[in-house]
């Protein structure tokens, strides 16, 4: 029984050829035409100016951080319900990451939270440059209060919207929002260059000096010559022609990773303690990954015992990000929170939604992901009765 993967890679013959091309370019190392092109066309497609394509996500929120100055000494306000890449990225500079709370509901950061950190950050003198805001699972974190309040205190906003490629806040689309954001086209993310990610701003000094810094600080001379220290963060030729090939369908992987999300929704309408993860206002979000909160006082299972169902069909499921507070290497860092991201790692699961999901894989998972409802409605029924 082979394994239904959570967000696999899609890739067509489209991708094949555009390695071929690019191979054929002979631009075989980082940079090239397909690099070029690649860059043009995401700040196209999302309205910025500048687009600095790199070797993953973390290496655009790290050049980004560096491009506005931050350093040791800084104390960097983020989202605690994030992946680790955003928090390393912060201490990559020196800087102090500082974990927000989340909203209950979309799993976004609390823009009360941040303005409260904010403001006792103020109170105690501390150097704040920049926030970082995470796009959880493709929906767009609330830019329109949180770019307010970081501005009002002095702080620019690093977008970190490594899962949400194709999503919009209020009609501006995601890699738009924010001072400065980045992408990241990883092998599990909407569309991929199998690793690579993007760093996108209206800024050409910050555009030019994250390019310098991604070329190890190369001065700009016959021969090698270096004043700072750099880095090798640049996106090869040949992967970025697979990202020309995958922004041209990436319209179509957007609607069905959306499909996946409706299918889900229909599946669990009935089932008491048992809702689609961000359901509410979803029609802006790129729907990157479908997760299911279970409530086990009123489902009568657990999202644990959900997982355990489901992997043991072949079925990859994965809990919410365990927030960053949590993490052992980050355990003593600040943070400002009340248990909403603690429950929503609990009780949150991650179920199979990419858009290389076949209809064959599709009508598996829905089918043990009803069994399994289904088994837990009628015993509860009967325990109701009993």
């Amino acid at each position: 029984m082979s394994t239904i993967l959570l967000s696999g890679p899609d890739m067509s013959e489209a991708e094949k050829s555009a390695v071929l091309e690019a191979f054929g370019s002979g631009w075989i190392a980082p940079l090239g035409p397909a690099v070029d092109e690649f860059e043009r066309r995401i700040a196209e497609r999302v309205g910025r100016r500048y687009a600095v394509a790199l070797s993953s996500g973390t290496a655009a929120l790290h050049l980004g951080l560096l491009a506005w100055g931050v350093g040791p000494g800084d104390v960097v306000p983020t989202s605690t319900m994030t992946f680790a890449a955003t928090a390393n990225a912060i201490a990559y500079t020196g800087a102090t990451p500082y974990f927000v709370e989340a909203d209950p509901v979309t799993g976004q950061m609390d823009p009360d939270a941040l303005e409260t950190v904010l403001a006792d950050l103020a109170d105690q003198g501390c150097s704040v440059p920049a926030v970082v805001p995470v796009d959880l699972l493709g929906r767009c974190a609330y830019y329109t209060r949180i770019l307010e309040i970081a501005h009002r205190h002095g702080a620019q906003v690093l977008a970190d919207s490594a899962e949400s490629l194709g999503a919009s806040h209020h009609g501006v689309a995601a890699g738009k929002l924010g001072d400065a954001a980045i992408f990241s086209f990883n092998g599990n993310k909407i569309m991929t260059t199998s690793g690579g990610g993007m760093y996108l701003t209206d800024v050409e000094v910050d555009a030019a000096r994250v390019r310098f810094l991604a070329t190890q600080a190369r001065e700009p001379v016959a021969h090698y010559e270096h004043r700072e220290i750099g880095f090798n963060y640049r996106l090869s030729n040949l992967l970025a022609g697979v990202g020309l090939a995958q922004l041209d369908r990436l319209d179509g992987m957007l609607r069905r990773r959306r499909a996946r999300r409706e299918a889900y929704a229909a599946l669990v309408a009935d089932h008491p303690g048992v809702t689609v993860f961000q359901r509410g206002g979803d029609a802006e979000d790129s729907c990157w990954l479908t997760a299911l909160l279970v409530d086990p006082d009123l489902a009568g299972f657990s999202a644990e015992e959900l997982a355990a169902a489901l992997g043991a069909e072949g079925i990859e499921c994965r809990p919410l990000w365990k927030p960053m507070h949590l993490q052992p290497v980050f355990v003593h860092e600040p943070r400002l929170v009340n248990g909403t991201s603690e429950r929503l790692f609990r009780t949150g699961l991650s179920v199979p939604s990419g858009s290389a999901l076949t209809a064959e894989e599709c009508e598996r998972v829905d089918s043990v992901l009803g069994e399994f409802l289904a088994a837990h409605r009628a015993y509860e029924q009967e325990r109701a009765v009993a």
